[in-house]
């Protein structure tokens, strides 16, 4: 019996032969990534000043959370990642002005490559799985732990894989594609996600690397996808490193195995205050004429240049709905620096929107648009639980980029298609 990708790579980093499910492997780790998040200040008091690290090489501090600095406790957080940085001498710091979103620099610049064991202590690390990466998140201790010895435990987990067949519809994003499996088949917890089949190859790398990031929320563990010649073209324009991917064997064993036609794949929408189960077609949704307070266009999700290019071309020309605020946050600053040269910015501007810099930002609720009780907002960050973005008592819809940007010009939550036919946005 052979092995999905997922085990091969704790194979590789652990020395094993063969891992299987329910086996507890102690593992090297390729990259550790620690967000300004793991230098803040702990309620229990948990020691966080790192004395010493297995392998600095290996280290990169990636400032994401509250950048710049929105408060003196991230301030002194971040001035505790730099003096760390430079004590023990990690491999990277992605300080403000340099840097962005964790998952997305890990995307753009391949910090790590195919075939590789990357963790972090934030949740969405599974968003390397695009790079053909075996990701998770992991707790404070256990990233502090790894950073100091070098190696960490995993207990291997049943895989489910889906094979995507077909291609997206005009309109339609993998934002959509997440929804769409995150109604038909909801929590996939206590399994690794395997993705494969031609319908893959079809979509664009930022689709994947969205769908990749939001598995997530279908409380996944690993989530992994293949090499081709389109995740090929992406590394070799970034590095001439070399790596060894992984593939899974013809006779893998899976939990389940799921045939996704990406042709019957809409628009759609999450409802408050959960995704899983609770999702309904965008045209739906906008029947029901719910005028909305804020839109959020960003987050490790869909923060990506694509994702810009869609809400400039639905906005250019247009304006915001009065009493709408549209909030844009680049995931990076080179993803800022590609929408400033195409025009992007200006056009978004002009439409009303306001562009901040690279952050969590108003994804995390913790700053650069944190909603009030009682409001309404629509997002195509990553989750729309209670108190997410900001009050417990206000309402958070998740949903693709252009259904986003197609409510900010209504008012109220809308379908996109309509606005994309007037404007077609590949």
């Amino acid at each position: 019996m052979g092995m999905t990708m997922a085990e091969k790579v704790l194979a590789r980093r652990s020395g094993r032969a063969v891992v299987r499910p329910g086996d507890i492997v102690v593992t090297d780790v390729d990259l550790i990534v620690l967000a300004d998040t793991v230098f803040s200040d702990t309620p229990d008091t948990l020691p966080t000043d790192l004395l010493r690290v297995a392998h600095p090489d290996r280290i990169v501090v990636l400032m994401d959370h509250g950048v710049p600095a929105p408060n003196e406790r991230y301030a002194r957080a971040q001035r505790r990642a730099r003096e760390h940085a430079r004590r023990l001498g990690f491999r990277e710091v992605a300080d403000v002005g340099g840097g962005g979103i964790e998952h997305q620099l890990i995307f753009e610049r391949c910090l790590a490559l195919p075939g590789q064991l990357v963790a972090s202590n934030d949740s969405h690390t599974s968003a390397a799985g695009v790079l053909n990466c075996a990701a998770r998140g992991l707790g404070l201790a256990d990233i502090l732990q790894l950073a100091a010895t070098g190696r960490t435990w995993y207990r291997a987990s049943p895989t489910v894989r889906f094979v995507l067949e077909g291609e997206l519809p005009f309109g339609v994003y993998g934002k959509d594609v997440f929804l769409h499996l995150s109604q038909l088949y909801g929590s996939q917890e206590g399994h690794d996600i395997e993705f494969g089949g031609p319908g893959l190859e079809t979509m664009p790398l930022d689709d994947r690397a969205t769908l990749a990031t939001m598995c997530t929320e279908l409380n996944a563990n690993f989530v992994m996808m293949p090499v081709d010649a389109l995740l090929r073209e992406h590394i070799a324009a970034v590095t001439d490193a070399a790596y060894e991917p992984v593939e899974p064997d013809p006779d893998a064993e899976y939990a389940a195995v799921h045939v996704v036609d990406l042709a019957e794949v809409k628009p759609r929408i999450a409802l408050p205050h959960r995704i899983n189960g609770n999702v309904r077609s965008a045209a739906a949704v906008a029947a029901d004429g719910i005028r909305i307070d804020q839109a959020f266009i960003g987050s490790c999700a869909n923060g990506k240049l694509s994702d810009l290019r869609i809400a400039a071309r639905l906005l250019e020309g247009r304006s915001v709905a009065d009493g709408v605020r549209l909030i844009v946050t680049p995931g990076s600053q080179a993803v800022y620096l590609e929408a400033l040269r195409a025009g992007y910015i200006e056009t978004l501007t002009e439409a009303g929107a306001v562009v901040t810099n690279s952050t969590c930002g108003a994804c995390a609720g913790g700053h650069l648009g944190v909603l009030a009780p009682g409001e309404v907002c629509i997002t195509s960050s990553t989750r729309n639980f209670r108190g997410r973005m900001g009050s417990a008592d206000a309402e958070i819809y998740l949903a693709s980029t252009a259904t986003v940007a197609a409510s900010a010009i209504e008012g109220v939550i809308a379908d996109p298609m309509p606005h994309l036919v007037e404007r077609p946005v590949a």
